[in-house]
């Protein structure tokens, strides 16, 4: 048996010598993209090696290679520079987005595309790094080696076709062979992953860079090739959860409030929840906020479960108690689906609905989605007068004082109830126009020896420029809410404000506003006296944003502590306005001891604990013990709700299942 081994080993060391004498850049691009794929891990995941990983990336890369065998031996440089850009792009691509979404791209968001046109500052200010550019050494590596490799050209040492295809052969039994090793040491935990790839994070950490994104195309692909491939399935699997679900809301002291009141719902773009909680020498960033929160409902740990979509998805989420898309955008790939949403139930109520924004219609697909959505109207920049900008759009401020006439003029005209919805924007990154803002400080003045120094601490900075905005936008609420009192438009009405998603700010920047001392001017260290280690746990829990439920008439002071997401705030407004949709994935937040927020990476939380997917690692809160069942029961209870809301989306299944109950009537 050892002399077979040592035999095979002789003779797959010769099969690379002999075939690599007049096919040099084979080895050196598969090389090359293999460390460059290492490279990727190593600044994203944090991982280097993961053995099976790079196994499945060299098993890609040999069959990638093996094609170079049936291309002319003049043409095969050239097919090499094209499979090297094609993969540093791969790397460039994906590690660009893993800063910003810590997640990996999906060739669905080809499709996104348009939108990064018109952020493309955001992402050259903020996103882009130095580390997204490492990865271009393999062309020019390539090429390099392509050089040297023409000066030493000898005579062919395989000259037919037949020899071509045979070393074509060799090489991809070759990569087969390593495939097969890795799905022998595959659990059926990575198969399920790898196959419902709604933890992208997971997959690239075992399966490598490689395999991921041929996984991703063909699942991009399929449902949109062919939409019966897995139908049957997902129709039965969808029928049976609802016919099971427990997302029911229960009668409670808050059944039926506000039946029958208008609703303005403010779209807070980037708001985080910890901005309420800062002060600069006194002053706070968000006292509009901080008051309405005050004396309304303020659910002070809600989480936007936004993908790729940002925006969009919030809109989504929290008008259809859906998730987002785990492939590309609902707004733009799947907009012409059917949905019940806020404004649909509303408008069976008599309900006049309509949507307000001070950017173009098309920006995020808004002008078609919005219409499918149920809105009667939807308000663009074309409607109103640009007479103050920030960024690319309408300032806020100007927003919100040209948008209370219209609203004025519609409860007039139409005489019945309302469910406007207004989507601010200056707060959007990158946070660079401040022309309209005021200098509000985000220094400290400490007393040193009996004298008053300045220390800069975020003036200056990203986070510091994010601060000064937040604080607009801010002023931009206060204002809307004299305005609309003044008109007498918050008389028998509810305002909902909710943050659309968290800032997306790099960890540094949190290390810097926990631990930075003033009086020594210098970064305080783990063990010293009040340090915050800013930890993948600690991050992630900031990304709360604030959620107010608000009415003139009432005088709530509540706060409620309750882990809650935006997939729960169609079934809350519901038992409050007496509406249900029979799809709602989210629960009435006053009608379960035990909530849920589930992210569309797999994570979850609740109030004892946060599971981490990609890590498999469950933190306690509370301190409380880990609880095995529990946390497989609600590991499996979000990876429904991801897979759940993923088929309704892809397979239009809230159409397709009304069509089918509506046949079986007949």
């Amino acid at each position: 048996m050892k002399e077979k081994i040592i035999s095979i080993y002789h003779k797959f060391i010769n099969l690379i010598k002999t075939s690599s004498k007049n096919n040099l850049l084979l080895w050196y691009f598969i090389i090359s993209a293999c460390l460059n794929a290492l490279l990727l891990r190593w600044l994203t995941i944090g991982t280097f090696i993961n053995i099976k990983a790079f196994i499945l990336d060299l098993a890609t890369l040999i069959i990638i290679g093996a094609f170079s065998f049936l291309i002319k031996e003049k043409n095969r440089t050239l097919y090499f520079m094209i499979a090297s850009i094609i993969t540093t792009l791969i790397c460039i691509v994906n590690s660009i987005y893993y800063t910003f979404y810590e997640s990996f791209a999906s060739f669905s968001l080809l499709a996104t595309s348009t939108q990064v046109v018109d952020v493309g500052d955001a992402i050259l200010e903020n996103v882009l790094k130095f580390k997204d550019l490492t990865f271009l050494w393999q062309p020019i590596f390539v090429y390099y080696i392509h050089n040297i490799h023409l000066k030493k050209s000898k005579e062919p040492v395989y000259k037919t076709k037949k020899e071509c295809r045979s070393y074509f052969h060799k090489y991809n039994i070759i990569a087969l062979i390593l495939i097969m090793i890795s799905v022998i040491f595959t659990t059926p935990t990575e198969w399920g992953r790898f196959g419902k790839l709604w933890n992208r994070e997971y997959v690239v950490n075992k399966f490598g860079i490689y395999v991921y994104q041929i996984n991703d195309i063909v699942q991009s692909l399929t449902p949109k090739l062919n939409t019966l491939f897995g139908y049957d399935k997902a129709y039965k699997k969808t029928v049976e959860y609802y016919k099971e679900s427990n997302h029911e809301s229960k009668t409670n002291e808050y059944t039926g409030l506000f039946e029958g009141k208008n609703i303005i719902a403010i779209h807070a773009e980037s708001i985080q929840t910890l901005t309420m909680n800062l002060n600069f020498n006194g002053e706070e960033v968000t006292p509009n906020l901080n008051k309405i929160a005050k004396s309304g409902m303020f659910f002070s740990n809600f989480y936007a479960q936004v993908g790729v979509g940002n925006s969009s998805d919030s809109e989504f989420t929290l008008n259809t108690s859906l998730m987002p898309s785990n492939s590309g955008t609902v707004f733009i790939n799947y907009y012409d689906r059917e949905y019940i949403t806020i404004p649909k139930l509303l408008k069976e109520k008599g309900y006049y609905t309509f949507s307000m924004h001070g950017n173009t219609g098309d920006f995020w697909n808004r002008n078609n989605m919005h219409k499918n959505m149920g809105y009667d109207m939807f308000y663009h920049k074309d409607y109103f007068e640009i007479d103050e900008s920030i960024y690319f759009g309408l300032s806020d401020k100007s927003f919100f004082r040209q948008a209370v006439p219209i609203i004025k003029s519609i409860k007039e005209e139409k005489k019945t109830p309302f469910y406007a919805t207004l989507i601010m924007l200056s707060n959007h990154t990158p946070w660079n126009d401040l022309e309209l803002t005021d200098e509000f400080p985000t220094d400290y003045k400490v007393e040193i020896g009996g004298k008053i120094v300045t220390r800069p601490y975020l003036e200056g900075t990203t986070f510091g420029n994010y601060i000064r905005l937040v604080h607009y936008a801010d002023q931009a609420i206060g204002e809307l809410f004299d305005r609309l009192d003044a008109a007498g438009l918050l008389d028998d009405t509810v305002v909902i404000i909710y943050g659309d998603h968290d800032a997306r700010l790099d960890k540094k920047y949190y290390n810097i506003l926990y631990n930075y001392d003033p009086i020594k001017d210098t970064m305080k260290k783990e063990g010293d006296p009040g340090y915050v280690k800013i930890d993948d746990l600690k991050y992630n829990l900031d990304k709360k944003v604030p959620f107010i439920i608000w009415s003139k008439d009432t005088n709530f002071n509540l706060e409620i502590e309750k882990p809650m997401g935006m997939i729960d705030v169609l079934p809350t407004l519901g038992n409050m306005f007496n509406f249900k949709s029979p799809y709602q994935l989210g629960n009435d937040i006053f009608s379960t001891e035990d909530n849920m927020v589930v992210f569309p990476d797999g994570n979850y939380l609740t109030s004892k604990y946060y599971y981490d997917s990609q890590k498999e690692l469950t933190y306690s809160l509370k301190g409380d013990p880990i609880d095995k069942n529990y946390i497989e029961k609600r590991r499996q209870e979000s990876s429904d709700i991801v897979e759940i809301s993923n088929y309704i989306t892809t397979y239009d299944l809230i159409k397709n299942i009304r069509i089918k109950n509506e046949q079986n009537k007949k």
